[in-house]
């Protein structure tokens, strides 16, 4: 864990983040708290760490996601080396989807 941004502000902020319960209520918060190009680098960097998960090339990442190759590589470079908070969230999704697709199944039957 990166001690530079571990703190009693940062453990709030994280807090106040668990207690959101719904995509609109992100919206509401992130809104608020970041602006439109913050999100949109946020957004962007969890689409380059799910399509690198998905091994697309570069040139595939920056095509869709717009992303520099340098964007692309510090991205990949978290997903390589750093606290594998990417992959925790690419996979709790990927389960998500699953479920998801499974659950839509079933209901078809």
């Amino acid at each position: 864990m990166n001690k530079k941004i571990k703190n009693e502000l940062t453990d709030k902020l994280f807090q106040c983040i668990l207690s959101l319960e719904t995509v609109d209520e992100c919206y509401q918060l992130f809104e608020d708290l970041c602006t439109v190009n913050e999100i949109q680098a946020i957004a962007q960097r969890m689409e380059v760490a799910a399509m690198l998960d998905a091994k697309c090339t570069y040139v595939e990442i920056a095509k869709k996601t717009g992303a520099s190759t340098a964007t692309i590589s510090r991205v990949n470079r978290c997903l390589h080396y750093g606290t594998d908070g990417y992959k925790l969230v690419i996979d709790r999704m990927r389960e998500q989807r699953e479920q998801q697709e499974s659950d839509a199944k079933k209901a078809e039957q």
